[in-house]
């Protein structure tokens, strides 16, 4: 009898956890959001690879779109002409294919993180436009043709516009002018007509950046060059941007005729360094004042960060129709580049799980925003 008692203990046990586990699973954000938008997060090596154990089962629990943090950028895809490396991007994609994520390629055409050949010939010298349009082509044909069908959506061209609507004097832009974005969405969509196209960029509220982004989409539309996406990478802090001015820049964006990625994003809490000086007398003064909660946020500034957070999903639920995604870049605090940018060795605290993997009271907060009417 007592062992019959004690097995109906076990089977009432295994009941209940299994419906702990599936209610904790059911209140995630990618359930949240799923009639709204997609939520997503960017994927780290060691998260790709899978020896991050416990973040990557945060990856399947809570987000429902994955972009590669670093492993798709030209540098690491093609580093030498001709050769590809495609080992870690092919690990990525199966990852989202195995947990039916929306799969994002981050980036074909971007001026940093790209192979030192892109640009040059044997004696160093810059290429002609003729070679730098083929090699683009290449790079472009090759990736796209590969995941055909199986990446969603690609960050086409990223960071080209700078704050005052001017294009930045990358050698893409040297050597090609303004055409090299129009190429390069031609040869996504050529390589795969049916996966989204975006231009991402950061800053992406500034009125004259705004202007400028709006301008290439219209030109490359009326070209008949696919282009169904803006991305606001939204990497920003307690204080800037204005919530008025980022909310401006998404409708105008989908006025345009394209939907709003916000792509990259995650809040700091520290101290901006941009403006302050630092004189080489002073370096441990001034560290110590752009590192200042190395054991933790203090409560005031905690709850100032959470209602940072609240207000921007407050304002993507206002306007889910413009929206296709909201991506994270990155999962946990730890793996946030914002501890080495733009000081380094900070200790930040800006994404919505903990260097424990847990999720911070946030998480629970943002959902809770989804069921209000």
């Amino acid at each position: 009898m007592k062992k019959i008692v004690a097995l109906l203990g076990i089977l009432a046990l295994n009941v209940s956890c299994k419906t702990a586990s599936s209610a904790s699973s059911d209140n995630s954000l990618k359930n949240a959001f799923k009639n709204k938008f997609y939520i997503g997060t960017a994927m780290s090596l060691p998260q790709i690879d899978g020896t991050e154990v416990k973040s990557v089962e945060i990856i399947r629990n809570q987000f429902s779109s994955i972009v590669a943090e670093n492993c798709m950028k030209s540098m690491f895809l093609q580093p030498e002409e001709g050769k590809f490396f495609f080992d870690d991007a092919d690990k990525f994609v199966a990852f989202g294919e195995k947990n039916k994520m929306f799969i994002i390629g981050h980036t074909l055409i971007w001026h940093s993180q790209l192979p030192k050949w892109f640009f040059v010939d044997k004696e160093g010298k810059d290429v002609s436009a003729e070679v730098l349009k083929q090699r683009m082509k290449n790079h472009i044909t090759a990736v796209v043709s590969r995941y055909k069908g199986r990446v969603k959506g690609y960050d086409v061209v990223n960071e080209a516009i700078m704050e005052d609507g001017s294009y930045r004097k990358s050698k893409f832009y040297e050597i090609l002018g303004e055409e090299f974005i129009p190429l390069a969405f031609q040869y996504a969509q050529e390589s795969d007509p049916n996966a989204e196209l975006y231009y991402n960029d950061y800053n992406e509220w500034f009125p004259e950046k705004v202007k400028t982004v709006v301008k290439i989409v219209k030109n490359l539309k009326s070209r008949g060059i696919r282009i169904d996406g803006v991305g606001m990478q939204t990497h920003v802090g307690l204080d800037t941007p204005k919530l008025a001015e980022y909310e401006k820049a998404i409708v105008e964006y989908a006025a345009a005729g394209v939907k709003v990625n916000v792509t990259e994003m995650e809040i700091s809490a520290l101290p901006s360094p941009w403006g302050t000086s630092a004189n080489v007398s002073d370096k441990v003064e001034y560290e110590a004042k752009m590192n200042p909660y190395t054991a933790g946020l203090p409560e005031n500034v905690k709850t100032e960060w959470e209602n940072r957070y609240l207000d921007f999903f407050r304002l993507f639920l206002k306007h889910q129709d413009k929206i296709r995604r909201v991506t994270m870049w990155g999962v946990t605090d730890t793996q946030s580049w914002k501890n080495d940018f733009p000081v380094k060795g900070r200790t930040d605290y800006p994404l919505l799980f903990d260097r424990n993997y847990q999720a911070k009271p946030v998480v629970e907060k943002i959902i809770q925003l989804t069921k209000e009417k």
